[in-house]
């Protein structure tokens, strides 16, 4: 019997969707269901369990985090920097899972183990969860922050013998998301609790610095967001500031925030109008980094004239079609512009924006800055970017 098209596909989203039910139901997941690792028994702290956050509100991205709670290596805050976290990540369109990994009595390399197989498990069902494996995220709150670097310095590509197909598949993140972290387990400002914890009796120097993990750092790491406070004692921003300054050494993106006010453990930071800011400054970077959606970028150059004559001032922004789409921006110095394909435009139709700062010199202020929207006969300004070079010329009025 054949299926006509639209019964096809409507059959295959039917399927999609009672897939995503059985593994996205806010029903706890075990990572190993035959036993865990090193387990020192059965009962529930020796499980380690994912819980699967789909959004139902709005539409979804292709993206996923693994959200790994703190707690000092000792116990789990899987309410304010678990579940909470994971809610509003369902809010713009993100599937967020909540790792509840093994902490004491159980010590290194045991949770390491729990969030690199979370991330495999996550990466090989994503067809049946609904996700890209190549947009597969990791944040960590606090210890959990340490655990998040931790994975982000220390992942393999996967055993392609393994018996376990999950084995098989890469447990290194696509992107990191850092809430004040743990970094450091040796420098002054380090953390000891969470050394002494993780570490236990096995604790030597060699080990201590292996996971240090500013010191683990390479250009393979990948691109992370980090915020902290000023006020935080508890663990001090200089373990944000030592990461972010490792990722920059190594040529690795990131973007860190260092909020004056706020204590450690704020999680979402709700009703504090500054810190709570850092949920709006991690969307941005999502989008920017094109984590949200799965799009082509392409390098954008050329030259903008108005009137006649170059602009020499200026910035342009390409602005593509359909939400949570990355968009391109550049300075216009001299009638010149240019985009690298790694933040480039979107191929396929682009609204483009030109903003003249005028001839002030040396530079313009904002009341100097007007909006240029194109020809005189026309309304606004559009552009299609195809892949690879794009060489551009606009000539505007």
């Amino acid at each position: 019997m054949s299926l006509t098209k639209p019964f096809a596909a409507l059959l295959a989203l039917t399927l999609l969707s009672l897939a995503n039910a059985s593994l996205a139901d806010d029903e706890p997941i075990l990572l190993w269901p035959d036993g865990a690792p090193e387990a020192m028994g059965d009962e529930e702290q020796d499980q380690p369990k994912i819980t699967i956050h789909v959004p139902d509100e709005v539409p979804q991205s292709s993206a996923a985090v693994v959200i790994c709670p703190g707690g000092g290596y000792a116990v789990l805050a899987t309410d304010h920097e678990g579940h909470q976290i994971a809610k509003w990540f369902n809010r713009i369109g993100v599937t967020a899972i909540v790792l509840r990994y093994r902490h004491l009595p159980y010590r290194h390399p045991v949770p390491l183990m729990d969030v690199q197989r979370a991330i495999r498990y996550v990466r090989s069902h994503a067809d049946e969860i609904g996700v890209s494996p190549d947009r597969i995220g990791v944040m960590g709150f606090s210890a959990g922050g340490h655990l998040a670097s931790t994975v982000s310095t220390h992942f393999d590509a996967g055993d392609p013998n393994a018996a376990d197909p999950i084995d098989q598949v890469s447990c290194r993140p696509d992107f990191t998301i850092l809430g004040y972290p743990v970094i450091s387990l040796t420098a002054d400002y380090a953390h000891r609790g969470s050394r002494g914890n993780l570490l236990g009796d096995a604790d030597t120097d060699e080990l201590a610095i292996s996971l240090s993990n500013e010191t683990q750092v390479t250009a393979d790491t990948p691109r992370a967001f980090i915020f902290h406070t000023d006020e935080d004692t508890g663990v001090p921003p200089q373990n944000a500031v030592a990461y972010y300054l490792a990722l920059h050494e190594h040529g690795v993106g990131g973007e860190l925030h260092i909020y004056q006010h706020g204590p450690h453990g704020a999680g979402l930071g709700d009703g504090d109008p500054v810190l709570a800011t850092w949920r709006d400054r991690l969307h941005d970077w999502m989008q920017t980094n094109g984590f949200l959606v799965e799009v082509e970028r392409a390098a954008v150059s050329g030259t903008v004239t108005l009137n006649g004559q170059p602009l020499k001032w200026g910035t342009i922004t390409f602005h593509p079609e359909g939400d949570n789409q990355p968009v391109a921006w550049a300075m216009v110095s001299n009638g010149q512009f240019s985009v690298p394909a790694h933040r480039g435009a979107v191929v396929g139709t682009n609204r483009v924006v030109v903003r003249n700062w005028g001839s002030v010199e040396p530079r313009a202020t904002i009341d100097d800055v007007e909006v240029v929207t194109g020809p005189v006969e026309a309304t606004s300004l559009s552009v299609e970017v195809a892949a690879g070079e794009n060489e551009l010329v606009f000539e505007l009025n």
